[in-house]
């Protein structure tokens, strides 16, 4: 299946297909010089067979985990190019989950002012999301995706048999992304979860959930309105991952604590047993105060006011702006639950 996205820049396509990694030629232009960056974690056969498919392949291996999408590990990359000696010509992709895209895209971005990115996610969550919409970061200072840039890739693919080496919760941290979209924006993949299961149907909740994110994106490229809707959880998600030195709990995982604290009590009923039954965590136990003081650096903070995506009902939205005092008041009372 080849679901097209359309961008300012013209566009890209992504290809969701099983067994696609193992003919990526066919999508991707690897007859350059290539640099295919992963993780550690990734098993090494798939990056191995990108290069294999190159005219000159090159990989670099990062250190798995968030602790990595840092400006050492950037200049570490860059460094490959410079030595390898790349072109304008050539091009960078990703095999692994979000941080190797993240970082790998900044690079891309970067080198020689932009040189082509392709990205070739291999967990649900940088299947379901990070992977699509051109958001290239890395983290600095302690917070998180501070410094990066909006740099589309020229072509995803996902394929979902990449997913056979993870475990189920790595698995389930990844749903969080998509449970996320269908409280937003599609109250019958959120049925989806509440009535069937969603490890058995996971090529359909990957499919519906591309089709949330490329609808907003198309929409809203630089997230100058509705893609904020992405962020619905986010701003206490990634205050606990400060918090918790990104140690202890995965992304989703963080992301399912974010949205119990932005939506009416209708919603959270029905949320916490999805959440549930993904064996995603429901219960903060953390310091209110440092995650409040958290949440003050995050980008959709301006002054005394914050802007959050706040879910009345399952499938709608709104984009609150309030008082900090007002989210703070917020985030205790779901800790105190």
């Amino acid at each position: 299946m080849i679901i097209p996205v359309k961008t300012s820049q013209g566009g890209y396509n992504i290809v969701l297909e099983r067994g696609a990694l193992k003919k990526a030629d066919e999508y991707l232009d690897l007859n350059r010089k290539v640099l295919v960056v992963t993780d550690s974690k990734v098993p090494e056969i798939y990056a191995k067979e990108v290069a294999s498919r190159c005219r000159e392949g090159h990989i670099v291996t990062i250190k798995e985990g968030e602790a990595s999408k840092n400006i050492e590990t950037f200049k570490e990359v860059l460094a490959a190019l410079v030595e390898h000696s790349f072109t304008r010509t050539d091009c960078v992709v990703a095999v692994g989950g979000g941080v190797v895209g993240d970082l790998s895209g900044f690079v891309a971005a970067s080198f020689m002012r932009g040189i082509d990115f392709y990205n070739i996610p291999t967990t649900v969550l940088s299947q379901v999301d990070s992977s699509i919409g051109g958001k290239t970061a890395i983290d600095f200072m302690g917070i998180k995706n501070i410094v990066g840039a909006f740099y589309p890739p020229k072509v995803v693919i996902i394929d979902p048999d990449t997913l056979k080496t993870l475990d189920q919760r790595q698995i389930s941290n990844g749903l969080a992304e998509a449970v996320k979209m269908a409280a937003t924006s599609d109250s019958e993949l959120f049925e989806l979860f509440e009535k069937e299961d969603a490890f058995k149907n996971i090529d359909t909740v990957i499919n519906k959930a591309l089709l949330i994110k490329k609808s907003v994106v198309e929409e809203d490229e630089k997230e100058a309105g509705l893609r904020k809707i992405l962020n619905f959880g986010h701003t206490l998600a990634h205050a606990i991952e400060s918090v918790n030195d990104m140690q202890n709990l995965y992304h989703g995982e963080c992301v399912s604590l974010g949205m119990l604290a932005m939506c009416s009590e209708e919603v959270r009923e029905r949320l916490e047993k999805v959440l549930k039954s993904l064996k995603l965590p429901t219960e903060l136990d953390y310091s209110a105060e440092a995650l409040l003081e958290a949440c003050r650096h995050d980008k959709k903070t301006a002054g005394d006011s914050i802007t959050v995506v706040y879910v009345e009902k399952i499938g709608k939205f709104e984009l609150k702006t309030m008082k900090f005092s007002e989210y703070e008041e917020m985030i205790r009372q779901v800790l105190k639950r």
